[in-house]
């Protein structure tokens, strides 16, 4: 095997290469599409075009169908010989209201959404620019589909479905992200992706277990960074582009600039990055009990509170992040793709600012309230074979290393004991993904997938007035976490307007985890905890496409989530008065969904696209109240407080509605709407239900679009529904340091909306100009469940460059 894996890069090295090159433009303006997809489903291939509008079709003779896909153009489907009769030269005229698109996260190969029963949406490099998101959060948020939690500038927690952290799943490049310490609060790993860096996201809405196995119950958000170009001709291929941009409301300093550099068989792809945010400013019109105008500091070896001049600064919110990538690629023919990906991002240390809006008698409770720096850094290879042979048609193999590291700093007011846990993950995964045409009417896909973890967590405690430490209480027990399973995916297109789909997955997961690191510190009743157990998932759905300007999705998909470190090891304290124990006897917790999707074209005009959704989730990982040795109550942080852990007691169901409408109006005007409704319940110890916490309130996004010729305008309005104190969940119903007071003194999230207004000019070739100004009204708001309120009137800059 290895001989002949030799011979085959040795004949890539020596053979010539008779490439066949198509350019892709705009029909009316003549420029070159970057990033237009063609793919053929016989023979089976599919490629991209790179960022002078071309791409190499040599895989593509003889095909019959060559499908020509891009967001905001009408899909072509052309035979090789017909791209050939126009001397390989394609103009696409623009358009809004395809009902598909091609799309990754399904199966992990590229198909069209026209043969995916599950809803999935893409967010598209032009749609990113025009935004101006600052972090990867704010990028699905800006899409109105996702809901976004924040507990601090420095963060941002996707909510989806009524579901989130870790029942949400994030690949980047194909790798999955999830680690073992993937909690049930709020999560910040997104903020570690590169908007400017990313040259496609998509969101897969529900169930994704058959393909990428634990956490995809509510759905799976997938980042694909930017790919290597190859040279199509004899001469270098060099683009790159650079970015700055400047935002009033958190005094924002971003710059970001990449290269690529690519030849015939190799290509290099250098991108960095660079934020600085300030303490962020909110709005002057709203609650005010949002406002928090006083914040700690150290003075001569003394805690002092500051009031401060600005009432409307969020102290501390302030943080600084960078990010690094590096890629290179190497193709010797047509059949094998060899790329290697280095991703590396690490913030500063920045505030929760949840944590330093809490009380205790009278006066702010901490002096100090930190995340330690975030660092994640990714190595990643990716082998692509194109066999066409019994076995499989296209093969890929995705090995990676990942490294986690992330903590939390806190102290008391006028305490000098500081306390800091720092967590470590070695995280390590092999993807091998197959798929493979069987006759006219099946395609399979199928593959192997192993991950493992390594869970280190370390205590410290720090008098600050002598510098002096000691080992204090971890956060986790030292763990590993391993999980191997098979997966097998079948397309059977029935006939010509109904496609079905049908998988199956077996997970094997394996958990163990040493407390002998905090028996010192908690008298817990057991020094190791095993679990080792599998999960069999599986979805059957389909689309029925009467005639090209509508279809019908219908998809019945399980999903599974298995116990991890966080839930069967954690010490932390949920709440004010509440602390949350390790519980060693948890099981894996199952999701049953079934959604039905309708979109329809009407005319050339109006796209409408609805979907509605039902999935109850079985045997549910939730805090509950717990004993530790008998008892209900211990002493944590000076303080005597309920024991919980979480545990397997609840039945929750998650229903709701998304719509969206797209209408083309006349003179260059389009008008876009997002709406998400969902409600959510749980199941308490007492039989009776609650809201489910991460079910957010109605939410959604309205947009005025006009562009002509290179100017782009967007005139929007974000909002949200009010969430009243009866229908807040039973845990959220406590926590005064993020919400506002109704009428009668209790907590609730209040409805609100923003005005925005966005801009994007291309004023040459090589450059153009975005900003705009988000939230024209000034409003004072919080999203649902968040910590920190959201920017005040904000002017936003950027200048781009391209060559």
């Amino acid at each position: 095997m290895k001989k002949t894996f030799i011979m085959w890069l040795l004949v890539g090295w020596t053979s010539v290469s008779f490439a066949q090159t198509v350019t892709i433009i705009d029909q009316q303006s003549e420029k070159p599409l970057e990033g237009v997809v063609l793919i053929s489903e016989s023979p089976q291939a599919s490629t991209i075009t790179n960022a002078k509008g071309q791409a190499d079709i040599t895989a593509f003779k003889e095909a019959e169908k060559i499908q020509i896909r891009s967001q905001g153009y009408k899909t072509a489907v052309l035979s090789y010989s017909q791209i050939q009769s126009v001397d390989f030269r394609i103009g696409m005229e623009s358009s809004i209201l395809n009902l598909d698109e091609v799309v990754v996260s399904a199966t992990r190969w590229r198909q069209t959404s026209s043969n995916v029963p599950s809803k999935i949406i893409s967010i598209s490099p032009k749609e990113v620019a025009l935004q101006n998101p600052q972090t990867a959060a704010d990028l699905l948020g800006a899409s109105g589909k996702v809901f976004i939690q924040k507990s601090q500038q420095g963060g941002g927690s996707p909510m989806i479905r009524g579901f989130a952290t870790n029942r949400l799943l994030y690949t980047v490049d194909g790798v999955r992200m999830n680690t073992a310490i993937f909690r049930a609060g709020n999560i910040q790993n997104v903020i570690n992706l590169d908007p400017f860096a990313t040259e496609n996201t998509e969101v897969l809405f529900g169930p994704g277990s058959v393909i990428y196995g634990s956490d995809a119950i509510g759905g799976v958000m997938s980042f694909q960074t930017l790919t290597p170009q190859l040279s199509l001709s004899d001469k270098p291929l060099v683009t790159g582009k650079a970015v700055t941009r400047y935002s009033s409301a958190n005094n924002e300093k971003t710059g970001h600039f990449d290269v690529n550099v690519g030849w015939k068989k190799w290509a290099f792809v250098t991108s960095f990055s660079s934020w600085d945010f300030d303490h962020l400013r909110q709005g002057s019109n709203g609650p005010d009990d949002y406002i928090k105008n006083i914040y700690p500091q150290r003075q001569d070896s003394m805690d002092v509170v500051i009031t401060q001049d600005d009432p409307l600064l969020q102290i501390p919110s302030a943080y600084s992040q960078i990010n690094l990538m590096q890629k290179v690629r190497f193709k010797p023919n047509e059949k094998w793709d060899f790329q290697y990906g280095f991703h590396y991002s690490e913030t500063s240390s920045y505030g929760r600012y949840d944590r330093h809006n809490r009380f205790r008698n009278g006066t702010i409770r901490y002096a100090e309230w930190d995340y330690g720096p975030q660092i994640w850094m990714m190595n990643n290879l990716n082998i692509t074979h194109s066999g066409n042979n019994a076995v499989y048609d296209q093969m890929s193999l995705r090995l990676a290393q990942q490294s986690f590291e992330e903590s939390r700093i806190d102290r008391s007011l006028k305490s000098d004991e500081r306390n800091t846990q720092t967590e470590n993950i070695e995280a390590y995964s092999a993807n091998l993904d197959f798929n493979k045409r069987i006759g006219s009417k099946n395609t399979l896909y199928y593959g192997l997938e192993y991950v493992f973890n390594d869970v280190a967590s370390k205590g410290m405690l720090t008098d600050i007035s002598t510098g002096v430490g000691q080992v204090g209480p971890s956060r986790y027990p030292n763990s590993t976490w391993s999980s191997i399973a098979a997966y097998v995916n079948n397309e059977f297109r029935v006939s010509n307007q109904f496609t079905m789909q049908a998988g199956l997955r077996y997970n094997q997961f394996n958990l163990d985890a040493d407390f002998s690191n905090n028996l010192n510190f908690y008298p817990f009743p057991f020094t190791n905890a095993e679990i080792n157990n599998g999960a069999l998932t599986g979805s059957i759905g389909g689309v029925y496409r009467p005639t090209e300007k509508w279809a019908i999705r219908a998809n019945f998909g399980t999903a599974f989530r298995s116990p991890n470190v966080d839930d069967i090891g954690k010490v932390f304290d949920s709440e004010p008065g509440a602390v949350t124990v390790p519980n060693p006897d948890l099981e894996a917790e199952y999701a049953y969904n079934f959604d039905l999707g309708i979109s329809k074209v009407f005319g050339d005009a109006v796209k409408v696209d609805i979907t509605g959704y039902y999935t109850i989730l079985q045997n549910a990982l939730v805090r509950r109240n717990f004993q530790l040795n008998g008892q209900d109550s211990i002493l944590y942080d000076g303080e005597m407080s309920q024991v919980q852990a979480i545990q397997n007691a609840a039945i929750a169901n998650v229903y709701g509605v998304q719509a969206g409408i797209e209408v083309k109006l006349s003179a260059g005007f389009m008008f876009l709407t997002d709406l998400n409704y969902q409600i959510g319940e749980e199941e308490l110890d007492d039989g009776t239900t609650s809201a489910s916490r991460h079910a957010a309130p109605f939410f959604g996004v309205s947009r005025l679009r006009y562009k002509y010729n290179d100017l782009t305008l967007e005139f929007n309005a974000m909002y949200q529904g009010e969430r009243s104190f009866d229908d807040l969940a039973t845990e959220e119903q406590g926590k005064d340091e993020i919400y506002a007071k109704d009428a009668n003194g209790n907590n609730y999230t209040p409805a609100w909306y923003t005005l925005n207004l966005k801009a994007m000019y291309q004023l040459t070739d090589n450059f153009s100009v975005s900003g705009g100004v988000d939230n024209l009204t000034d409003q004072r708001y919080r999203p649902y469940s968040s910590g920190l309120s959201g920017a005040g009137r904000n002017f936003v800059i950027s200048l781009h460059a391209n060559f």
